[in-house]
């Protein structure tokens, strides 16, 4: 997989909206899935839009005077490679010590940590 431009967070805040969606999205439909936290102004939304454009992310196409924006790039692609940066930058590559952390600061519970094991015993499985 090439790699795939990191999105600042604004980006890819529209960026899961047009995913989610599954189909050809107008900037009507982006601003009307936006949170209430993030009701920004539709030039800022064509902006953000047209910047996804530039960077590969997103396909316009024109029907009559409106604009339909589909993702180039597929969404698990870029989660795991953010994944994977995020892992090698703040943990040094060890899985072991991003859970830790987790656990260690509470954000996971005791029932996260087993349904994770038994997800990596079955995929142990499968090898």
């Amino acid at each position: 997989m090439d790699k795939i431009k990191r999105l600042p967070e604004s980006e890819l805040d529209i960026m899961m909206i047009i995913w989610e969606s599954n189909e050809a999205v107008t900037s009507a439909y982006v601003m009307e899935k936006l949170p209430e936290e993030k009701k920004w102004a539709t030039t800022t939304v064509l902006n953000f839009l047209a910047r996804l454009v530039d960077r590969g992310f997103l396909e316009i196409t024109k029907q009559g005077r409106v604009n339909y924006y589909k993702p180039l790039i597929d969404e698990n692609d870029y989660l795991q490679q953010e994944s994977c940066t995020f892992l090698k930058k703040m943990h040094m590559g060890s899985l072991k010590s991003f859970v830790a952390s987790l656990y260690d600061g509470s954000a996971i519970s005791m029932e996260d940590l087993e349904e994770l094991k038994n997800y990596v015993e079955e995929v142990s499985k499968k090898e």
